[in-house]
């Protein structure tokens, strides 16, 4: 074949392709590069030859938009919805909801008071009726920021009967109120008063039940737990709180 004639072929199918135009040439596109134009950019006039989304890629991104929205606020949407549904007579869900939650604190309390208020504490309940064995112990204890008088060697005076009463009744609340041994405790005793900052001799007496003397004596009323629990209350106390009846810890002794 000649070559000229196959360039003239050529010529021919060119111009079947392209339009002539003010000088802009546009290719005819086939229907597959149609599907295409979301993807393609067009010369937008005034814009200095910038290139701008097409009508379609533009539309296809405002739809995506609007489908993102929706997809992300259905959820909450759902949730409000079915929190707003009537229960029964305008009462709502989220009404019962919030009731369930406060009611739950309420049932919480109140059943820890019933059951504080019911409660019986088996070691509290025993009958002092039973106990008829005597415990006795004997000591003494001194008080610095007294001065001694010549009062104090006469049980019959004043002062000595007051300060009597006075240590008599702290001794009986020291062991009245302790748990180990308030039950078994009786009476308290100030029986004599001697120099030397003045120094008081005391005596204990409990009760012991006719069962069990022995393991008692040997450990709940046993010299020791008795020391130990009048001189931890007198470590309590601060020696300016008590003035004068102020008792030396230190000074405490069982014979």
């Amino acid at each position: 074949m000649d070559i000229t004639e196959i360039n003239v072929n050529d010529e021919e199918t060119s111009d079947e392709l392209v339009t002539a135009g003010n000088g802009n040439g546009a290719v005819n596109r086939s229907p597959d590069a149609a599907e295409c134009d979301g993807l393609l950019a067009v010369q937008i006039s005034g814009a200095n030859g910038e290139a701008g989304p097409s009508g379609n890629a533009a539309e296809s991104h405002n739809n995506i938009e609007n489908n993102c929205a929706p997809q992300e606020m259905s959820s909450v949407c759902r949730i409000k919805k079915e929190l707003n549904e009537n229960v029964y007579k305008g009462v709502k869900l989220w009404m019962i909801i919030v009731i369930i939650f406060l009611l739950i604190p309420v049932v919480i309390i109140v059943s820890l008071l019933v059951c504080s208020a019911i409660h019986e504490d088996v070691d509290e309940k025993f009958d002092p009726s039973l106990f008829k064995v005597p415990q006795y112990f004997k000591g003494s204890f001194q008080m610095p920021n007294l001065v001694f008088t010549e009062e104090l060697f006469t049980l019959s005076s004043n002062e000595s009967q007051a300060l009597a009463a006075h240590l008599q009744n702290e001794l009986s609340d020291i062991y009245s109120s302790s748990p180990a041994l308030g039950r078994y405790f009786f009476k308290a005793e100030t029986y004599a008063f001697r120099n030397g900052s003045v120094i008081a001799d005391f005596k204990l007496t409990f009760h012991l039940p006719e069962e069990q003397q022995d393991q008692l004596r040997n450990f709940t009323l046993s010299k020791e737990m008795v020391y130990n629990v009048f001189r931890q209350f007198i470590y309590d106390q601060q020696p300016a709180e008590s003035g004068t009846k102020y008792i030396d810890p230190v000074s405490i002794k069982f014979v």
